[in-house]
């Protein structure tokens, strides 16, 4: 009786500690898959924004007086670019889960040699990538209509990675978690742009009363925006250090949870 050699096993990697062809195809899948509509996923935040400036230069103006030492309109626009760069990375994610499971493609995703890992990265990457472009494109439009100026490239792009980082893995949280449009609505509606609203976006939490400043200092949203504002205008309502530290933990904390989730593939496998 001839003994069947079996040349492959389940369960095994063959691909070494980390799948780079796989993960990396996977994250230009990604890219390409919001590059294709780069007229929504690219220029509508940016018009969104100019939209905010637009409104909000002709009902204040710059005669409000200085806030944090520069032009209301000058304080106004890295806040802009800010929350945009927050709600894309929360939306591409987000999105990218919600539509495949929707579509049922996601098995495609699921049988793919790629360990949970290699996939929430590469998503959460890409999520980045797509919010480093809008943060670019609107810097360059708003360097000719806003007085603005970079003093501090490192913290800018630490702070949008670590912002988009952040966003890109609780979309793959709210991906998993969300069964239908109006589920994903729901958390857009009532949890991201609430918080990034009341975050320091348009204002300066020095304005609040204590209580809620107290609050505001509490909400990971307004290290985010602080942080970016300070790279524009060199100074900030918070410190940087905190800062960094507080979203350098849940960047970690976040894209742990989105591990575990697809790991065990919470909501998608039977």
């Amino acid at each position: 009786m001839v003994e069947k050699i079996k040349k492959y096993k389940f369960g095994i990697r063959r691909f070494g500690l980390i799948n780079w062809v796989g993960a990396c195809t996977l994250y230009q899948k990604e890219v390409l898959r919001f590059l294709n509509v780069w007229a929504q996923t690219i220029f509508s935040p940016l018009i969104s924004s100019l939209l905010f400036l637009m409104v909000l230069s002709l009902a204040i103006g710059n005669d409000r007086g200085d806030v944090l030492g520069v032009s209301f309109i000058t304080f106004l626009a890295p806040g802009l670019i800010a929350m945009q760069v927050i709600q894309q990375s929360f939306s591409h994610s987000s999105s990218s889960f919600m539509i495949s499971k929707i579509q049922g493609n996601i098995v495609d995703l699921l049988y793919a040699p790629l360990s949970a890992t290699e996939v929430t990265i590469s998503i959460s990457l890409a999520a980045v990538t797509r919010s480093l472009m809008i943060a670019g494109v609107s810097i360059l439009t708003f360097y000719f209509i806003v007085d603005l100026e970079i003093k501090n490239f490192f913290i800018l792009i630490l702070f949008t990675f670590l912002s988009s980082f952040i966003l890109g893995n609780v979309g793959i949280i709210a991906g998993l978690w969300a069964e239908k449009f109006d589920h994903m609505a729901t958390i857009t509606n009532f949890i991201i742009i609430p918080l990034s609203f009341l975050s320091g976006t348009f204002y300066s939490i020095e304005r609040l009363p204590s209580f809620l400043k107290t609050i505001s200092e509490i909400n990971p949203f307004f290290y985010m925006i602080d942080g970016i504002r300070y790279s524009f205008i060199g100074s900030s309502d918070g410190s940087i250090e905190i800062g960094i530290i507080y979203l350098v933990f849940l960047s970690f904390l976040s894209w742990l949870v989105a591990y575990i989730l697809f790991k065990k593939g919470y909501k998608i496998k039977s």
